[in-house]
């Protein structure tokens, strides 16, 4: 039970360090390695929690976000940079900095409000959900301090990955729950990528200031 409790907590708390770097980084391929990473370590929580919790579910939970996290959506952002040539740094909406003390307060707001309201719940889980939504809260952040319309992406990704780091993380959860939300991701990312072919058509840039500049001067 050690060997389970601190292989679950180790990459819950890598997933957390790759969620924390997002901030740190203004340049969308090394954003896109952070994502990459954590999907993958996601998908090898998922595998050992299937064995901690002798769940088969999970094991399928796994190899889909394997399949669709770490592999197919990484390298469909990859060809988006590489299509739209975007290999610029990515402007903030706030110093890196203060992103950064920001995502270190909410880390510490996730752990102040989840420990003390399971207390009942076994280790595993309650520590599990605090990193889970600490995750789910700079994926937030992420998507409110990046101009970049990909970036933001990226961002909402990364909130996602927290939403199935807690599904995983709590025993008797359904697979149909955690499938639907990969196929949903899966579908909202198919959705917003042509959106962002059609706006980068429509206004030649993908930085939202610069659309918003341009919407400015139409008016």
């Amino acid at each position: 039970m050690n060997l389970t409790f601190s292989l679950a907590h180790l990459m819950g708390g890598i997933i957390l360090l790759c969620a924390f770097s997002m901030l740190s980084q203004r340049r969308l391929a090394a954003m896109i390695t952070l994502y990459q990473m954590q999907a993958l370590l996601l998908s090898a929580a998922a595998f050992w929690q299937g064995y901690a919790q002798g769940e088969v579910s999970l094991y399928l939970t796994g190899l889909i976000t394997l399949g669709i996290k770490g592999l197919a959506l990484p390298f469909a952002l990859r060809q988006i940079v590489l299509r739209f040539n975007m290999i610029r740094a990515v402007e903030t909406a706030m110093p890196l900095i203060l992103s950064m003390i920001l995502g270190l307060a909410l880390i510490g707001i996730a752990v102040l409000v989840v420990l003390p309201i399971a207390p009942g719940a076994i280790s595993l889980t309650r520590e599990d959900l605090a990193m889970s939504l600490s995750v789910v809260l700079l994926g937030l952040l992420v998507m409110i301090v990046r101009r970049s319309a990909l970036a933001q992406i990226i961002g909402f990704l990364c909130t996602e990955n927290g939403l199935v780091l807690a599904a995983i993380g709590m025993p008797g959860m359904p697979f149909v729950a955690e499938f639907s939300v990969a196929l949903l991701v899966l579908l909202a990312f198919l959705v917003v990528g042509v959106f962002l072919f059609r706006i980068r058509e429509h206004f030649d840039t993908l930085d939202l200031t610069g659309i918003e500049e341009i919407e400015r001067r139409g008016r």
